[in-house]
């Protein structure tokens, strides 16, 4: 009953984290349990180095606290997770990938203002 128990307790911290309104950060291992996990994932794949990534952070965390419990928000750093980068082609960053119901429905490349990732976001809802 203890292991039976536990397994619960895990899933109830995944459905807070989910509903928290926080940006999850992801990598080359727990990406494919998120997706598989969460009915609506966006994942942010970005890079240290990259400007407009940091331009599109703050409207991420933003839309995370805006769209808790209906979408789940993420983050990915390409430069430390090659694997999904090439896994996904993912070519040019910002790029947000878009999983509904554990399978890839969309991409939205660029750093969008807030009013265009939304009308993107509406379009995949």
């Amino acid at each position: 009953m203890d292991e039976l128990e536990a397994i619960r307790q895990k899933k109830m911290e995944r459905l807070q984290t989910m509903t928290s309104g926080e940006v999850l950060v992801l990598n080359d291992t727990n990406l494919a349990e998120t997706v598989a996990t969460h009915p609506f994932v966006v994942v942010d794949c970005w890079a240290e180095w990259c400007g407009p990534c940091k331009m599109i952070a703050p409207i991420v965390e933003q839309l995370a606290k805006e769209y808790s419990g209906r979408i789940t928000f993420a983050k990915l750093n390409i430069d430390e997770n090659m694997n999904t980068a090439m896994q996904y082609q993912i070519s040019a960053i910002p790029t947000m990938m878009v999983f509904r119901d554990g399978g890839m429905v969309g991409q939205i490349i660029g750093a969008l203002p807030k009013p265009h990732i939304e009308q993107k976001l509406q379009e995949y809802m």
